[in-house]
């Protein structure tokens, strides 16, 4: 979708689709969806101080910039002996006598002189007058006096001031999610509490008659609920806060009450089931009664049907209501939404990489499919992947095998085993 043709309301979309050149909402292209979808996206604007420990997963509202120097002193990379480099002639054995001794997180209060060292421990201050360390296996002891073993370079093994970070140096940027190194970072300089963005809201719930709770007994013609389930690890994943409304029978005064009352205590509403497009269905006719929602199938494969509007002040995102598709839809479209609405301009996308595919793939050109596979290591440590087997959107038992999707563009027909594909990481994201 060209830059100058994205910047419309929804409400124009949903009245004159022409509005935007080769917008077919019969067949949207994975790409195209993305960055429409990212056009309407505005972060939360509020912002909460909270101690470090309790940041991690938050997204920083602020630059963090350094208040000193780090290291804040010159110091000793390793256990040896500080000298000044130019006292010395470096290409003949030279002996020096020691002095004194330096700890770390001590100093030493006389100035090295020529001819002089100090045995000096790792992260202990450099000793005035001093440039160099020598490592101990470099030297020979012999009673207060050491001789070189092997000739010294000069200036090596010191860490200086401000060598990390120097002051006043941005270290994070606002929109950074915070992870446990960062958590070590704030620590080194002393920053106890940094400002971050509330969490976002997030309501859910599944539409449907044949849907039966965890824990019922099944009728026949019904199906366990089981995608409030996978939203809700999906969801706790990226660090929302969680609103579940449950699963909702279709009967139009339920649904509406549950969709408004989302609407008004979240900051995004997900549904599950119920977004077929051509579809005779009681959500598609209150969406368009309460909010400004788009309907398309997406040129993919599980998860053609996909919504997307607001309702009232909240983002919505209708899933299908296969089980795996609900998850194929959730993190090639909503989560990184989510990250965008969470404070970051520009979320990290998924990984993808290319290796050998171990078995044939069937697979039609025109739509982009996400098979579930897994990529595993050969002896020889050759990355590689293989089909998780049946890829129906039902079988979500391939989802709990899968550690990556196989990504097959639109491009791409039949593949024999053997040949390239691309493959998105899902190991430590699912």
């Amino acid at each position: 979708m060209p830059p100058n043709n994205m910047h419309q309301s929804l409400s124009q979309i949903i009245s004159t689709p022409s509005c935007i050149d080769d917008y077919d909402p019969n067949s949207m292209p994975v790409a195209q969806a993305r960055l429409f979808i990212k056009q309407f996206l505005s972060p939360v604007m509020e912002a909460e101080i909270l101690p470090i420990r309790e940041t991690i997963g938050r997204i920083l509202a602020t630059d963090i910039s350094s208040p000193a120097n780090v290291p804040n002193y010159d110091n000793s990379a390793m256990d040896g002996y500080a000298f000044n480099a130019e006292a010395i002639h470096m290409e003949t054995p030279t002996a020096l006598i020691i002095i004194g001794t330096v700890f770390a997180g001590k100093s030493f209060d006389h100035k090295v002189q020529r001819g002089e060292c100090v045995r000096i421990m790792t992260g202990g201050m450099m000793p005035s007058g001093t440039d160099t360390v020598i490592m101990q296996e470099s030297v020979k002891l012999e009673g207060d006096n050491i001789t070189f073993t092997v000739a010294p370079k000069g200036k090596v093994n010191v860490r200086y001031a401000g060598e990390d970070l120097k002051l006043g140096q941005t270290v994070l940027t606002a929109g950074h999610m915070m992870r446990a190194a960062d958590l070590g970072l704030m620590a080194s300089l002393g920053i106890g509490q940094v400002r971050v963005y509330r969490k976002l809201k997030v309501a859910f719930f599944s539409t449907g008659d044949e849907l039966a709770g965890v824990g019922e007994a099944i009728k026949i013609g019904q199906v366990y609920d089981s995608n409030r389930y996978t939203l809700y690890g999906m969801l706790n994943d990226i660090g929302v806060t969680v609103i579940d409304m449950g699963a909702i029978a279709d009967k139009p005064e339920l649904l509406e009450q549950t969709l408004l009352a989302a609407s008004k205590q979240a900051d995004v509403v997900i549904t599950s089931g119920g977004v077929s497009v051509g579809e005779a269905d009681y959500m598609k006719l209150l969406l368009a009664k309460h909010g400004q929602v788009v309907f398309w199938k997406i040129a993919m494969k599980p998860g053609r049907p996909l919504a997307y509007g607001k309702i009232g002040n909240a983002h919505y995102f209708g899933l299908p209501g296969n089980p795996v598709a609900v998850m194929v839809t959730f993190y090639q479209f909503v989560r990184e939404a989510m990250l965008v609405l969470m404070g970051q301009p520009n979320p990290a996308a998924l990984p993808i990489f290319n290796v050998i595919c171990t078995e044939k793939i069937k697979k039609k050109t025109g739509r982009t499919e996400f098979q579930r596979g897994i990529l595993f290591s050969d002896p020889d440590g050759t990355w590689k992947v293989k089909p998780t087997g049946a890829q129906g959107s039902a079988i979500l038992s391939s989802m709990s095998l899968a550690n990556c999707f196989i990504v097959l563009d639109e491009t791409v027909a039949n593949l024999e085993a053997g040949e390239v594909v691309q493959v998105q990481v899902l190991t430590g994201i699912i």
